[in-house]
C-alpha cells in the first residue's frame, strides 16, 4: 500500500458519483490534453518523470556545501515558495529539529512568509552570532514579503562575511528575467530556477521545494520516485480506478449538496503545515468565479477539544478529508501505574499509536452518525517516498477538481487587488 481513498462514508447514495463521472473523466481529459485555461502551467504533470537532472544534482552538492559551512539556513519565500518546504521538513524531520542540543543536523529557519516586525527582528537577533547561509526564493524578486525580508537579511550577511557573503546566498528564481536574477548575476550568487511552466503552489517538487528539504537531510531521491509512482497511477482512465479523479468527483458532488467548507484533518502533528500547503493548493486554484470549497484544517486530537462540537452539532455545511499514516515509526507503551490515581492503567500495555488510532475510529464514528461525510486518504508511513507519493495525489486531484469546476486552477487575479491597495497606502510609485 502507499495510498488508498476510502470514501464509503461520504456520499449517501452511489448514484451521487455515477452522476458527476461524466464531467470527472472530461475533466481528466482537459488537463491531459492541455486544452483547458491555465495550460501553459501543467510542467508540474511530467516533472517526477522528466526533470532536469543536472540541476537536481547540484541541489544536492549545494546541499551539502550548505551544510558544511552553516549551522542554519534561512529560507525566504512565501506561499508556493515557502509552504512546500515547509511541510516536507515539518512531516519528515524531528518535531523538535531546530532545539535539538547537540545536534549537528542543520537548523532550518523561514522569512518572508509575514511582514511582522516582532517575528523578524527575534529571528535577526537569533541568527546573529550564528554561522547561517540564505535560499532567497522568488520568481520576480519584487514581493513584498519576501523581497523586504531578503534586504534585511542580506545586509546582515554582508555585515558577518564582507565579499564572501555572496557564497552564502543561494537564489532560486526565474531562468531568465527579474530583479532576483539580476541581482544574482550581478553579485555571483548560486542560481536554481522556478520553471516558466509551474506555478508556485505546484512548484514542491522543484528547486523550490527540493533544496530546502535536501539541506534538511531528506532523501529527494526518494520524494521523487514516490511522486513519479503517483504520476503513473493517476494517469490511469478507468474512472474506479484513479483515486485522484474519484477524490475531485467526491468533494465536487459534496459541495452540490450544498457542503461548502472541506476540513482537511490529521492525527498526527506533523502534518500541519501539510495541510497548510494543502489549504493554499485547493483555495488559490478553485476560489474564483464565487466557487469553490472553503479549505480548512484541523490537528485532531488538539482540536477535538476546540472545534469538536461545532464539527458534531454545528451546520451541515462541511465535511472531513482525513489523512492517515498506518505505521509509526516511533512509539511509546503506557506503563501500569501502582496508584493509578489518574485512573488510566485501563491503557497500560497499550501504545500511544493504539490509543491514537481508537481516537480516530471514535471520532470517525461520531462525526459520520452526526451526519459529516468523511474521506479517508491513507498512507503507509511518514517517509520520503509516501509523502512524494501525497503531494503529487492532491496536485493532480486539484487540476481534476478546479475544471470541474470551470475555473482556471492556475491562476489568482483575487490576489493582486489587496496588493494595489496595500501599495497605494504605502505611496509606491503608480499606485
Amino acid at each position: 500500500m502507499t495510498l488508498t481513498l476510502d470514501y464509503s462514508k461520504a456520499l449517501e447514495k452511489v448514484e451521487d458519483l455515477a452522476y458527476i463521472k461524466h464531467l470527472a473523466l472530461a475533466s481528466k481529459e482537459i488537463l491531459e490534453e492541455k486544452s483547458g485555461a491555465g495550460a501553459d502551467f501543467l510542467g508540474w504533470t511530467k516533472l517526477p518523470e522528466d526533470y532536469d537532472q543536472e540541476e537536481f544534482s547540484r541541489i544536492k552538492e549545494a546541499a551539502k556545501k550548505i551544510k558544511g559551512q552553516s549551522q542554519a539556513l534561512l529560507v525566504i519565500g512565501i506561499g508556493g515558495s515557502y509552504l512546500g518546504a515547509k511541510a516536507a521538513i515539518s512531516a519528515l524531520t524531528n518535531n523538535f529539529h531546530n532545539e535539538m542540543s547537540g545536534s549537528d543536523d542543520l537548523k532550518i529557519y523561514f522569512a518572508g512568509q509575514n511582514l511582522s516586525q516582532s517575528y523578524l527582528i527575534d529571528l535577526y537577533n537569533l541568527l546573529k552570532d550564528q554561522d547561517f547561509s540564505i535560499n532567497v526564493i522568488s520568481k520576480s524578486g519584487t514581493t513584498t514579503e519576501p523581497a523586504i525580508a531578503f534586504r534585511i537579511f542580506k545586509e546582515l550577511l554582508e555585515e558577518k562575511y564582507g565579499d564572501q557573503a555572496k557564497d552564502r546566498i543561494y537564489a532560486t528564481t526565474d531562468k531568465e528575467k527579474g530583479a532576483l536574477r539580476d541581482l544574482a548575476v550581478k553579485e555571483g550568487y548560486q542560481t536554481f530556477v522556478v520553471p516558466d511552466d509551474i506555478g508556485g503552489r505546484y512548484s514542491v517538487l522543484t528547486a523550490v521545494g527540493l533544496l530546502p528539504m535536501a539541506c534538511a537531510g531528506i532523501d529527494i531521491d526518494q520524494m521523487m520516485e514516490g511522486a513519479k509512482a503517483a504520476a503513473l497511477k493517476y494517469s490511469n482512465p478507468k474512472f474506479e480506478e484513479n483515486d485522484a479523479l474519484l477524490y475531485a468527483a467526491i468533494r465536487n458532488a459534496l459541495n452540490r449538496q450544498g457542503k461548502d467548507i472541506e476540513l482537511m484533518v490529521s492525527y498526527t502533528p506533523e502534518l500541519f503545515y501539510f495541510s497548510q500547503w494543502w489549504i493554499q493548493l485547493f483555495g488559490e486554484s478553485e476560489g474564483k468565479d464565487g466557487k469553490g470549497l472553503f479549505p480548512a484544517a484541523g490537528s485532531f486530537t488538539t482540536d477535538l477539544h476546540s472545534m469538536g462540537q461545532m464539527i458534531q452539532d454545528g451546520r451541515r455545511n462541511l465535511f472531513e478529508t482525513v489523512v492517515l499514516v498506518s505505521k509509526a515509526d516511533k512509539d511509546l507503551t503506557i506503563k501500569e501505574d501502582q496508584d493509578n490515581l489518574d485512573g488510566l492503567n485501563y491503557l497500560a500495555g497499550k501504545t500511544l499509536s493504539e490509543i491514537n488510532k481508537k481516537a480516530f475510529e471514535g471520532t470517525y464514528q461520531a462525526h459520520v452518525d452526526g451526519r459529516v461525510p468523511n474521506l479517508l486518504v491513507e498512507i503507509e508511513r511518514l517517509d520520503a517516498y509516501n509523502l512524494g507519493y501525497l503531494f503529487y495525489f492532491f496536485q493532480k486531484a486539484c487540476g481534476y477538481s478546479a475544471y470541474m469546476l470551470g475555473v482556471n486552477p492556475f491562476n489568482q487575479p483575487g490576489v493582486e487587488k489587496y496588493k494595489a491597495n496595500m501599495f497605494k497606502l504605502l505611496g509606491k510609485p503608480g499606485y
